[in-house]
């Protein structure tokens, strides 16, 4: 097998997922797909060397979107627009994962990036700090203030804020 080969296995298996990591990132599909795809770019130029391609993925994710935001935020305008009116909907779980995506995305880049590795891809606090290149102590400090931020942003999502910490207080 060659690594052309190699590389389309692992996209095969891992692509939702770090679509799903870029999404929650970016906050926006097709920003998503551009982050996904610079990433990707990297991904197969150091593929042969890699020993953990994943963990490279989710990292590079990770620092590519704190990059492209620090650049936005020091070339440009942040576009806010005001969040959509919550749908009519009977179902509960389509407006709380709509409130949380506003939440998420008012949070600043590092907190967010905490939260999504932490909560959303289940790592644990050493593997989060050692992506980001940071203490534990600074993952901690940034995941509890995100999610008191989260609170304060998204009231109504106090429950699955505090289930969210339980489940990662015994599982560290």
């Amino acid at each position: 097998m060659d690594h052309n080969d190699s590389f389309r296995e692992f996209m095969a298996a891992h692509q939702q997922s770090l679509m799903r990591t870029a999404y929650l990132l970016t906050g926006d599909a097709h920003l998503a797909e551009d982050l996904l795809q610079s990433v990707l770019v990297k991904l197969l130029g150091r593929w042969p060397k890699l020993a953990s391609p994943q963990a490279y993925a989710r990292k590079a994710l990770v620092n590519q979107y704190i990059s492209w935001r620090r650049r936005l935020v020091w070339t440009t305008e942040l576009p806010r627009a005001e969040p959509p009116e919550r749908p009519h909907s009977s179902e509960e779980s389509t407006i709380a994962r709509l409130a949380m995506r506003q939440a998420l995305a008012r949070l600043p880049p590092r907190q967010r990036a905490v939260i999504v590795l932490r909560y959303y891809e289940d790592l644990t606090e050493h593997e989060t700090a050692r992506l980001l290149n940071c203490s534990l102590g600074t993952v901690k400090s940034q995941a509890h203030d995100a999610l008191a931020r989260l609170r304060a942003l998204a009231p109504e999502l106090a429950p699955k804020f505090a289930e969210m910490e339980e489940l990662k207080g015994a599982h560290r």
